[in-house]
């Protein structure tokens, strides 16, 4: 991690929401899933907020060596979003504590707040990372 990895780091990412991101395409082997309204499903809002945070910090990590994973996630859905519309995160890191790094985040659609909470994430060394894994994975 670079020394620049503090607190007050602040990004801002857009994303125009296609048709793949919607609930029906979340689980396209569940009926129920695809029985589901067209909108941008929480799953992916989720997976797009950690983007916009990994996108904060990669500059101040050294990458790719360094990675990081999200550990914890507190968000509200509170809009729907029509495939058609550009959503934009705004993050914020809050908080370093050695290798946990915690962001304030919240979404915008341009017409309503669709997201806040907060989120934390660990940075990591790949290499040891991955050994672990292959570890898990072989018993």
């Amino acid at each position: 991690m670079k020394d620049t990895l503090k607190p007050g780091i602040y990004y801002e990412h857009k994303f125009l929401i296609p048709p793949t991101k919607t609930v029906p395409a979340l689980y396209p082997e569940s009926p129920e899933f695809m029985a589901m309204p067209e909108v941008f499903a929480t799953g992916y809002l989720v997976g797009f907020l950690e983007w916009a945070c990994i996108m904060a910090i990669k500059p101040h990590l050294d990458w790719p060596e360094e990675q990081s994973l999200g550990t914890h996630i507190n968000v509200s859905h509170e809009a729907a979003t029509p495939p058609g519309l550009e959503v934009i995160a705004t993050v914020e890191l809050i908080a370093v504590g050695g290798r946990k790094l915690t962001f304030k985040i919240s979404a915008h659609d341009g017409v309503d707040l669709i997201s806040q909470g907060t989120h934390e994430r660990f940075v990591i060394d790949r290499a040891r990372f991955d050994n672990k894994i292959s570890k898990k994975r072989n018993g």
